[in-house]
């Protein structure tokens, strides 16, 4: 049978590299906590059907958090044959604390020390020899960003778990805490036993109070007694508390393994060039507008400068197949229906919305490099004094960072979080940013409306986005989510040139991602609206749309969106069938104006919108219910369809709000 190997280590230690590495996958790699959320996995290249399982970041084997309850299951039930640790080299003191507990499952494992290059390139060394013999597991220093080592880690890891070389030491405590751990373990055995775990692991957990394992291995009262009071007596003769006592016990042979193994500076060259940039970046009074100068100018290059120019050059191409297509099916004489249907429905709506893909991921190549470069954690660390004041912490910045690329992943992200609180307030808010979906929505208006301040509509709807999750932050802190968000520790990584290859990787992710939308959703989606537009009652063919089922539908919504400035039944089934996916909304005004190049909706969107009105009408679609795919996250992470539910009518009705005062107030002032 295949081999199942864990891949397990801290967060931001180079893990989802690794992986693609090992496997060739392109999973999504950050510089920044919080990436994998959730247990992926991929066959390994060239090692005979080897699997290798990504599992999250975590710092320790204790189920505090989603991240370690995911690594911790998947580990005592998932049966993996091995487990490939990855080590942080540049931090391998703090990183071989999860080591050490790794070590304690007994399981044939091998540690990849990751970063060497690194090490080297500061003028530090590491013994792996030493290191090897003190963990009594295989140690292989690599660098995964470099594809450095990664042949040898694959061969000793299979050779490893072919032979079933379990750790050498495993047991590594002193004094009153192996007295404590050594008592609990005679006391137990029968049901580590019976259950199929190591003693070891399950003892020093229970001496931690590990609730959860002991209703695994059912613990009776009378034995949850005995337990509490051996740990007791180890915390009264330490005097310190249970978890400081077995971290200390850690760190303690830490030191020991590292004493003469490890020589390195202090900092890395990387860890002092990031010390230097940091008083600027991460500055109390200039972190925020230089974190706004920043994304000021990637909407400038993005639908100023470059991400305009390739969509028009793209447009033009698509306008000529368009053209070639409508010429091939005159000559042909194709039914007037079907040539109908192909020309004003499939290719206006699947070729006004591809006409934006360069667009998008010429901001996802700017979005790449911040995230890749480190800088993006940073603003996290930045943004934890303003999210404490609505009740969240700073690590719930990374969702909603995650939230500008797609509402599903982020949402998914939530997941990192400690506190439930925590987590379903950020799985509210994290949809009030923008994401990469409702690009060719501002890009169609702000063309139409606002040509000369593109890049200032831009940065204000992403700036109102952040605003009202604000502002609806506060009002949750104060009502449904009363109290405190858990203290925020992130560890910063240190800043890397941004490797073309992930760069890459993301933006043709983003490009995949949106020409399978724009051939399976968004193509299902502009046949509905043609067939719903050209048929009336009866389904009989209609000479005008404004006799159709689509219109009749339309003008059961169109009074709910008067108030804000666009009545138009157009407008609101085009609202509508953003639901299945915001680009949806390009393609059905689109098909609805008979328009077959996105280049040529701009101009004819002055029939049915004011400037005013369209400012409403972007501000709606930048806060209303996200996308079906997003909603069923939602239900997923909450637990339930009426929470579920209930979310996204909240979400549009404030949306509906939002949008109603900037309409109404625009026309108080004159606008």
């Amino acid at each position: 049978m295949a081999m199942t190997f864990a891949l397990i280590g801290n967060q931001n230690c180079g893990k989802t590299t690794l992986f693609n590495q090992l496997t060739g996958s392109n999973q999504h790699v950050g510089n920044f906590p919080g990436v994998t959320v959730d247990k992926k996995e991929g066959t390994i290249k060239n090692s005979g059907g080897a699997v290798v399982v990504d599992l999250p970041g975590i710092y320790s084997i204790s189920p505090y958090t989603m991240e370690e309850i995911v690594t911790r299951d998947y580990l005592l039930g998932g049966d993996p044959d091995g487990i490939i640790n990855i080590v942080d080299a540049t931090n391998i003191e703090r990183n071989l604390y999860l080591t050490l507990q790794l070590l304690e499952l007994e399981m044939p494992m091998i540690v990849a020390l990751n970063m060497m290059d690194e090490v080297a390139g500061s003028g530090g060394s590491i013994d792996i020899q030493k290191i090897s013999d003190g963990l009594g597991v295989p140690v292989v220093p690599i660098s995964a960003s470099k594809n450095q080592g990664i042949d040898e880690l694959v061969e000793r890891a299979l050779q490893t778990v072919r032979h079933r070389e379990k750790p050498l030491h495993h047991d590594f405590c002193k004094g009153e805490v192996h007295r404590a751990i050594h008592s609990i373990a005679h006391m137990i055995e029968d049901h580590t036993e019976a259950h199929n775990i190591p003693w070891r692991f399950a003892a020093t957990k229970l001496v931690e109070g590990d609730t959860g394992m002991m209703d695994k291995l059912e613990i009776n009262q009378n034995e949850r007694e005995i337990v509490q009071h051996v740990a007791d007596e180890m915390e009264a003769a330490l005097g310190t508390d249970r978890e400081a006592a077995l971290a200390d016990m850690r760190y303690s042979y830490i030191e020991q393994v590292c004493a003469h193994a490890v020589h390195k500076p202090q900092e890395t060259m990387e860890q002092q060039r990031s010390v230097k940039i940091d008083r600027i970046l991460t500055h109390k009074v200039f972190a925020i507008p230089i974190f706004l100068g920043i994304m000021l100018m990637v909407f400038w290059l993005t639908f100023g400068v470059v991400g305009s120019t390739l969509s028009d050059l793209f447009g033009e191409g698509i306008s000529f197949v368009t053209n070639l297509a409508d010429a091939a099916l005159t000559s042909m004489n194709i039914a007037p229906a079907l040539h109908s249907l192909v020309i004003d429905g499939i290719f206006a709506g699947v070729g006004s919305v591809l006409g934006f893909m360069p667009t998008i991921v010429t901001l996802f190549f700017f979005l790449s490099i911040l995230e890749d470069s480190g800088y993006m954690a940073r603003v996290a660390f930045v943004m934890d004094k303003l999210l404490r004041k609505i009740g969240l912490s700073g690590r719930s910045f990374v969702p909603m960072v995650i939230g500008f690329g797609c509402s599903v992943p982020a949402i998914m992200a939530s997941r990192t979080l400690s506190s439930e609180r925590d987590r379903k307030m950020t799985i509210l808010l994290t949809p009030f940013m923008s994401c990469s979906a409702k690009l060719p929505i501002y890009s169609v208006f702000v063309a139409a409306f606002f040509p000369e301040q593109g890049a200032l509509v831009m940065m204000a709807l992403y700036v109102t986005g952040m605003a009202v999750a604000i502002l609806v932050g506060l009002l949750l802190k104060n009502t449904i989510y009363r109290g405190n968000p858990v203290p925020f520790v992130m560890e910063l990584p240190a800043y890397r040139l941004p490797s073309a290859q992930n760069v890459l990787r993301h933006m043709w992710d983003k490009a995949k991602d949106f020409v399978v939308k724009a051939f399976t959703i968004i193509f299902m989606a502009t046949i509905i609206v043609w067939l719903l537009q050209n048929f009336g009652p009866g389904l009989r063919p209609v000479q005008d749309s404004a006799d159709s089922l689509l219109a009749v539908m339309g003008r059961w919504l169109a009074p709910v969106f008067a108030p804000l400035g666009f009545g138009d039944w157009r407008a609101a089934t085009a609202l509508v069938t953003g639901l299945m996916a915001k680009e949806t909304v390009v393609s059905t005004l689109a098909v609805l104006m008979n328009v077959g190049d996105s280049a040529l909706l701009a101009p004819v969107l002055s029939q049915m919108f004011t400037p005013l009105a369209a400012s409403a009408f972007l501000v709606f679609t930048l806060l209303y219910m996200p996308c079906v795919a997003a909603m069923a996250a939602v239900r997923r992470e909450l637990g339930s369809l009426r929470g579920a539910v209930t979310a996204m009518a909240f979400q549009t009705g404030v949306a509906w709000v939002v949008a109603f005062l900037v309409y109404q107030v625009g026309a108080m002032l004159g606008f």
